[in-house]
């Protein structure tokens, strides 16, 4: 068999080691050791842009933040069901995972950070939808494994309610929030109708059809 080899290794600000690895044509990401992202597994990141993208196909002007890069997976889909004149922001917090987007990864998703509809802010994705200051038709979020924390210590500060008060602002009129998660976070769901959110819970396949089933949180603020 193939052996893996290293790429390339980062850390997060709380010393998360994340690991980019590659077998022949498989890419993996880890976080300290532990498997985050397989380039061969991407149905429902994929998934998560559809689900929060779709009501914006014929939006003009439509803004975008995506929390969390990954491989790409994501934004491609997005982009896929956006128009022309559509901004994708996505906030990354590890510059050297752009960098390995750039570098190793890109074709994978047919580069979409070569889209001129692409912009990766550097940094996390609180601060950037607070700095920003025309708000979002959708927020999608791929941190982590989702609301229940795995890699990064702190993400209680993004899915608690503070965190969650915050994305609620930044949305604009009929925008939508998409949260990919691994389990079916009953607590995250109350939390989210608890700040006003009509709350939907999706099912989807981690490759098309088939492999394990992930979930994604739809939540729309009640008027």
């Amino acid at each position: 068999m193939v052996p893996w080899e290293t790429l390339g290794d980062a850390s997060t600000p709380d010393g998360t080691r994340i690991t980019l690895r590659r077998r022949g044509h498989e890419f993996l990401l880890l976080a300290d050791g532990r498997s985050l992202m397989p380039s061969t597994i991407t149905g429902s990141e994929e998934a998560l842009a559809t689900v929060g993208c779709r009501h914006l196909a014929s939006v003009r002007g439509a803004r975008v933040l995506i929390g969390g890069l990954g491989m790409g997976f994501s934004v491609r889909a997005a982009l896929d069901v956006l128009p022309a004149d559509a901004t994708v922001v996505v906030a990354e917090l590890v510059p050297e995972v752009r960098d390995w987007n750039e570098q190793w990864l890109g074709h994978l998703a047919e580069y979409p950070l070569r889209d001129p509809r692409v912009h990766v802010a550097i940094g996390d994705v609180l601060r950037v939808l607070r700095e920003d200051p025309d708000g979002f038709d959708a927020i999608l979020l791929d941190v982590d494994n989702g609301p229940a924390e795995f890699a990064a210590e702190g993400n209680d500060a993004l899915y608690g309610r503070a965190g969650l008060y915050s994305i609620r602002r930044a949305l604009r009129p009929r925008g939508i929030l998409a949260v990919w998660s691994a389990w079916d976070d009953r607590r995250f769901a109350r939390r989210l109708e608890s700040l006003g959110f009509a709350v939907t819970l999706d099912r989807v396949r981690s490759h098309g059809r088939r492999g394990a089933r992930h979930f994604i949180f739809r939540g729309v603020p009640r008027a």
